[in-house]
Order: structure tokens, then C-alpha cells, then sequence
């Protein structure tokens, strides 16, 4: 399996050209059963990276553009029914993968039933519930431009990761001018997994080992999060379980049936920039939340020998 989703990766990749590292954190989000949120401008490729998980994992998917005056019926319209890749009779109404586009631009109300969906995996809309399919994956999408419509922080906690894909450099923008058409490049991708895998994998990932070592380094970063100076909100309960759950699906992309801090420190940015609110003194400063907890794992300790198989 570990084969297969190496296979994704790279097959994404080709698409995605030079995002290899943002690639990886979707798919460990995914293996570990949680949604994506990505912040970025638009343009960037958020819709090309949905449409190649999709159809790299074998998901059927859906897009919705979250205007202003979306309603709740519009959610059950657009969320439950696929738009592509997979249209046979038993599937043409089940969407595993929802592209959620600039989901702040939305009232609260629908921010609310989005964020209840993602928790709860059904769709409630007036008297019908709808049970969403397994897996559901939601990649939403903000404008971080749009500092004063932007979803509340106890709706970002809701998100196992936030990420950035950012602009590309300049070979990589090269090599993507010179692609063909994106959209028959994107069909063009072979299917590496499906959706029995990725239940199977999700499953195989949630059984990791797990050290008493590592459940002490994770509460120990986050609590250094809770009481740094620089932040006044650090990572929430949630956001360790989060963590624990992508350092999970990190080992076993890199091969592992075990934890190793080195999957701790891999994800935690992914899976904390997203949580932590910087403080007055740290915007005066000009300080990145990156760059805070970058300092916040030089100053935890980090478990020794731990590096082998259990």
C-alpha cells in the first residue's frame, strides 16, 4: 500500500509541478481521515490540486463556489452528488471529495453546516439527513487577502491542516507553461489507489505505534504553543490530536509501522499554523507563526533513540 501512495504522489506531482512537499501533506491529511484547508491566492492550482486527488485516489468529486448568497439546499445540491470520474449507477450520487471554494466568502450560517458536516459526515438540511459516504474529504479554500471575511478560529480548528501552495519557482513555472491542456493532463493521471484502499489505509494508519515518549513530545510542543509569549492562543486539544494523527500518516508514507519525532517535526506546522493567533508584540515584531513554532521544537527536548524499529 505504502507503493500505492507513493504512486499518488508522484503521479499528482506531474501536475503539480515543484509542490511535492504540500502534496504530501494533503495525502497524509487524507490517510488520516481529516480536511484540508488551503489559504492562498487565487490561481495557484487549489481546484487542479482537488481534481488530481481525485482522481488519483479513485474519489468522485464535486466543486462548489461558496458566493454570498449560497444557501443550504445548495450545499445538499452540489456536496452529495459527483460531478466526474466515476458515474456509474451506484455512485453518480455520492461526491467524496468536495472542493469548498473560498468558503469565508459564505455566510456564517453556511460556515456552520459546513464545519458540522465535516465533523459529524452527514448533511442536514431541514428534516433529511443524508449519512455522507466514506471516505468524504473536504479541501476548502480562503483568500488570506481577505483579512476581515475570514472563517473564525473555532471553525479553522475543524481543519486537520492549513497550508499554503504558494507560487512556483521558476523552473517549475516553466515546466508548467510548457504542459498541455491542465484539464486533459489531469485525466490523463493514472488512478494509483481507490476508495476500498484508502478506507484500508486510513485503517492501517490509525493502528501505528505510538511510544509513551511520543504522546509526551507532542504534549509537550503544544503546551510550549499555550504558553509562549508570542502567541496568544497556542494549539488547541484538538489540534494535538490532529497532530498525533498526521505524524501518524507521515510514518507510514515514510515506510513505518512507528512514530518517530522526526514525523512529529515534519507536520507540525501544517498542523498548527492554522491554530495559534500571534500576539500584538509578535505582529509589531513582524513574526511569522512559522518561524514560532520552528523555535518552539528547538526548545522541547527530542526523545532519544527512537529512530529504529520497535
Amino acid at each position: 500500500m505504502v507503493n500505492k501512495v507513493k504512486n499518488g504522489i508522484d503521479e499528482i506531482a506531474k501536475v503539480m509541478i515543484g509542490k511535492e512537499e504540500a502534496i504530501k501533506r494533503i495525502m497524509s491529511a487524507i490517510l488520516a481521515g481529516g480536511h484540508v484547508m488551503i489559504q492562498d491566492v487565487p490561481g495557484v492550482g487549489k481546484t487542479t490540486m482537488s481534481l488530481a486527488f481525485a482522481r488519483v485516489l479513485g474519489l468522485n468529486y464535486q466543486r462548489i463556489s461558496f458566493t454570498p448568497d449560497i444557501m443550504p439546499q445548495d450545499i445538499e445540491d452540489y456536496s452529495v452528488h459527483c460531478q466526474r470520474f466515476h458515474m456509474d449507477e451506484e455512485e453518480k450520487k455520492k461526491a467524496h471529495l468536495l472542493m469548498a471554494d473560498e468558503v469565508n466568502r459564505s455566510s456564517p450560517k453556511i460556515q456552520a453546516m459546513l464545519v458540522k458536516m465535516m465533523e459529524d459526515k452527514k448533511l442536514k438540511v431541514g428534516d433529511k439527513v443524508t449519512v455522507l459516504p466514506e471516505p468524504y474529504v473536504v479541501i476548502a479554500s480562503q483568500n488570506p487577502l481577505d483579512e476581515n471575511e475570514l472563517l473564525s478560529e473555532s471553525s479553522m480548528d475543524h481543519f486537520m491542516i492549513g497550508l499554503t501552495i504558494g507560487y512556483p519557482d521558476a523552473l517549475s513555472e516553466i515546466k508548467m507553461l510548457k504542459q498541455e491542456n491542465i484539464k486533459e493532463k489531469i485525466l490523463s493521471l493514472n488512478e494509483a489507489l481507490n476508495i476500498q484502499d484508502v478506507c484500508e489505509i486510513r485503517t492501517q494508519v490509525k493502528h501505528e505505534f505510538v511510544s509513551d515518549a511520543i504522546y509526551e513530545y507532542i504534549v509537550a510542543i503544544v503546551n510550549k504553543t499555550r504558553t509562549n509569549q508570542l502567541l496568544d492562543i497556542g494549539i488547541s486539544p484538538r489540534g494535538s490530536i490532529d497532530l498525533l494523527k498526521m505524524a501518524k500518516a507521515n510514518a507510514f508514507i515514510e515506510g513505518r509501522d512507528y512514530v518517530v519525532p522526526s514525523d512529529v517535526q515534519a507536520v507540525l506546522e501544517d498542523t498548527a499554523n492554522h491554530r495559534v493567533r500571534l500576539s500584538r508584540y509578535a505582529k509589531l515584531e513582524n513574526r511569522k507563526s512559522s518561524q514560532i513554532l520552528a523555535s518552539v521544537l528547538e526548545s522541547v527536548p527530542v526523545p532519544k533513540g527512537m529512530e529504529r524499529k520497535r
